[in-house]
């Protein structure tokens, strides 16, 4: 009786392995959509390690880097039988695998408020890293600049100077420099180990609301810079002489956002609902975009990372000299772009609740126009690969969407007011948002799930950011503390 029950035991087991045995014909695709070597017959119980294995040896690179694999926009992260069977895939038909380049590093999630530092008189409206990520500075109501020293965690400069609400504080490619705009529509350079003002530029008549460098690959040491301000004008700027090169007026609306592109270009949004591309060598227009029916709050390159960065690595290490670390930037640049053929792409966040993702190089007609927020689009990001986009809102939620076609991939629900800023880590893994709830909130892309909630701010979060070398997250808002949060 006992022989005939562990028959019966084994049953269900020999049908299991059955199916585990079967065989499925695949193709690797990369992102560009190319097939990648001859379609392969593999086992059905074959992993994302055994795949990872499989596309090695079919690219034969020189240096093996990590990749996730994708079917049907789903990510495969175990046995492909078990994905097969969660998304009720056919085994008789060719599966097309694309794959995606994931950074060699690794990036471990904040889970604790490692310091709240005092020393602002009013709220903190911005926070930005270096682009080597050893020093950090912040913008605030109290019209200074503060330079915070990483290492012991404390004030390291307060530069006075300003006579209004600090809206926007930016630094240099080379990290030499750091240019500071107001509300009043006056423009700061500073020196950031000295804490000592370089000059001012004026020009603008009404407050500014974005700064922009010309990247390390087109200048190093960086000189130039552009301004938009809520007067309707974008103004390059010579950072040297703190002379004023070219004003760009073609906007009837305040000036949102404004970015200086890998390509030559400047890309102006507007509150008169256009989006404007200027030569940077001349200032003369290339084109306007035109997609959204409302304001255009915010704006986001697929090279973003890159150009902030310039020739800066994950560690916050550069070559030595100029000439080095400027074709170090142009080489980091083309792989963040994709090839010398790829264009950049940007996306672009507004109030009529949608973002549009464009090509704007080569086309003034969106790619993709993505709808699903509730609420107005307060901030687009480009994940540091160019992979993925963010989008925060005033409905509370957080959306990705595919960077390449602008598709809707997951929303991201928790938080129980408006989410003001994101912020990517720097291997495209993780990403942290900062809301009105008070709290801040640490995403994992893979899971598409809350990973850690970090409480500990007294009110509002309004500016967040993650440091490029990937070891700490900076916030401030309302409550004029600025907090740094870590592994």
């Amino acid at each position: 009786m006992g022989e005939k029950e562990e028959e019966e035991g084994q049953e269900p087991k020999l049908k299991q392995q059955k199916v585990v045995s079967n065989n499925i014909i695949v193709q690797f695709v990369s992102p560009e959509g190319e097939p990648t070597g001859p379609q392969l017959d593999v086992p059905t119980n074959v992993t994302a390690q055994q795949c990872q294995t499989l596309l090695q040896g079919l690219l034969r690179e020189d240096e093996p880097r990590p990749y996730s694999f994708y079917i049907d926009d789903q990510e495969l992260g175990g046995a492909l039988v078990d994905h097969l069977k969660k998304h009720k895939l056919s085994v008789e038909s060719l599966l097309k695998i694309v794959y995606q380049p994931q950074a060699v590093f690794r990036v471990r999630p904040v889970t604790r408020c490692s310091a709240s530092i005092p020393g602002h008189d009013a709220a903190i409206l911005c926070v930005n890293f270096s682009p080597n990520g050893k020093h950090l500075c912040t913008g605030s109501g109290d019209t200074t600049v503060r330079f915070w020293h990483l290492g012991t965690q404390t004030p390291h400069h307060t530069c006075r100077g300003h006579k209004s609400w600090v809206l926007s504080v930016v630094w240099s490619p080379d990290a030499a420099m750091v240019a500071s705009g107001d509300r009043n529509g006056a423009i700061w350079l500073w020196d950031p180990t000295k804490g000592t003002a370089i000059g001012q530029c004026k020009g603008h008549r009404k407050f500014i609301s974005s700064i922009s460098w010309e990247p390390a690959h087109e200048a190093l040491p960086s000189r130039r810079f552009c301004s938009g301000s809520k007067d309707g004008t974008v103004k390059v700027w010579d950072a040297g002489t703190r002379r004023l090169l070219y004003s760009l007026g073609s906007h009837t609306a305040g000036v949102t956002a404004v970015i200086w592109g890998g390509e030559g270009l400047i890309y102006s949004a507007a509150r008169d609902c256009t989006i404007n591309v200027w030569r940077s060598s001349d200032g003369s227009m290339v084109r306007t975009l035109r997609g959204h029916g409302h304001w255009v709050n915010t704006m986001s390159l697929s090279t973003s990372y890159a150009l902030k960065t310039g020739a800066f690595n994950h560690k916050g290490e550069r070559q030595g000299s100029d000439e080095d670390a400027q074709k170090e930037a142009q080489k980091r640049y083309l792989e963040a772009k994709g090839g010398q053929t790829s264009p950049e792409r940007l996306v672009t966040g507004s109030d009529d609740f949608t973002l549009c993702l464009w090509e704007p190089g080569r086309s003034k007609q969106p790619i993709s126009r993505m709808v699903g927020h509730q609420q107005l689009v307060n901030q687009v990001c480009f994940s540091p690969d160019g992979r993925w986009i963010l989008s925060a809102s005033f409905d509370k939620s957080v959306k990705l969407w595919d960077g390449v076609k602008g598709k809707f991939v997951a929303t991201f629900r928790g938080h129980v007011g408006p989410v003001y800023q994101v912020a990517w880590s720097a291997d495209s893994r993780l990403a942290v948002s900062g809301s009105k709830d008070s709290t801040l909130k640490l995403w994992d892309m893979r899971t598409r799930k809350a990973a850690v909630d970090l409480p500990g701010h007294a009110d509002e979060v309004f500016t967040v950011d993650w440091s490029p070398t990937g070891d700490a997250v900076a916030s401030g808002g309302r409550d004029k503390v600025l907090k740094l949060w870590k592994q």
